[in-house]
């Protein structure tokens, strides 16, 4: 079982490419699944994500100030800007201009730590990048949407704080409390967490693209080009910060990585609760999930190569 577990786990970005394509296939047959179902689900990862927390990683917090500042900096900054400029720059209508702000404003994806492992970075930083930015994101996330839609759509800021503290932070705690008084059961269920993440995340992807699998299929070309941009920039200049900074590199691609991928399915579930009046504005957090798994995946193993290269 555990090995089948570790197969799903490694091959998330397949499985999560096929879930979309399944539900461009087949969306009448996926879209029986309400869109209600996308909180507990991200629930789910984010309470797989707090019985994976330990001490540890709470500590480089306070040992290295620095680069957790750095990171997080860079993560709040470059993303939404970057959303708001692609935005503008290819025109999108208000519904796909708040759904590309809206995973720009979100905090660091829960796959990026598998990432920086396989791509050889600082892991440390990475899972600090990760909690802090996550913490961060009840008061920044709606903070920044606001700031950088407000002027097109109503944003509900208060809503939106309430919304991630319910979705993502209510369920890390929760996890850190299990694995707190039973560390032996949460140590043995550890293995599984990856691919019931990755499981969770396929179906998100699943019940977003069915729901507008019509509308994707028409115009979804601009959206798909304009998502797999922002990842990419986000990656490179995320890289790129680490290096202006003279970053080892182990560091630069802790930073890239973070920077780069999304809590995609965050942005899915505010769009589903405070958009409803653009339901097109769930899709390029859909988008996303699929894309940064993919790219998350080639850049782990460009980094390793280089890795290996220089030893």
């Amino acid at each position: 079982m555990k090995r089948f577990c570790k197969l799903i786990a490694d091959y998330m970005g397949v499985l999560v490419l096929l879930s979309a394509i399944a539900a461009l296939l087949f969306p009448e047959v996926v879209s029986q699944v309400k869109p209600t179902v996308i909180n507990p689900l991200l629930g789910i990862i984010m309470f797989g994500m707090g019985l994976t927390l330990n001490a540890n990683d709470f500590r480089i917090v306070f040992s290295r100030p620095k680069d957790i500042i750095i990171g997080c900096l860079a993560q709040f900054t470059i993303m939404p800007l970057l959303a708001w400029i692609l935005a503008q720059l290819f025109q999108l209508d208000e519904a796909l201009t708040v759904g590309v702000i809206l995973v720009g404003c979100c905090p660091g994806g829960t796959a990026s730590n598998v990432i920086t492992y396989l791509a050889k970075g600082d892991l440390a930083l990475s899972v600090g990048m990760t909690g802090v930015s996550t913490l961060l994101a009840p008061v920044l996330t709606p903070l920044l949407v606001w700031l950088t839609a407000g002027k097109a759509v109503a944003v509900d800021v208060t809503g939106m704080l309430f919304s991630i503290l319910w979705v993502v932070i209510l369920p890390i705690v929760a996890g850190l409390i299990v694995k707190q008084f039973w560390p032996r059961q949460t140590s043995e269920a550890t293995a599984y967490l990856p691919a019931i993440s990755s499981i969770a995340i396929c179906a998100i992807v699943l019940i977003v693209i069915a729901a507008n699998a019509g509308k994707l299929m028409s115009g979804g070309l601009i959206i798909i080009f304009v998502v797999m941009l922002h990842n990419m920039c986000g990656l490179s200049i995320g890289y790129g910060i680490g290096s202006m900074l003279h970053l080892s590199d182990a560091k630069r691609r802790a930073i890239s990585i973070e920077v780069g991928m999304q809590n995609s399915g965050l942005a899915s579930s505010l769009a589903t609760l405070h958009f409803a009046a653009y339901p097109m504005a769930t899709i390029p957090g859909a988008v996303f999930s699929v894309w940064h798994n993919i790219s998350g995946a080639l850049v782990a193993r460009m980094f390793a190569k280089l890795n290996a290269e220089d030893n």
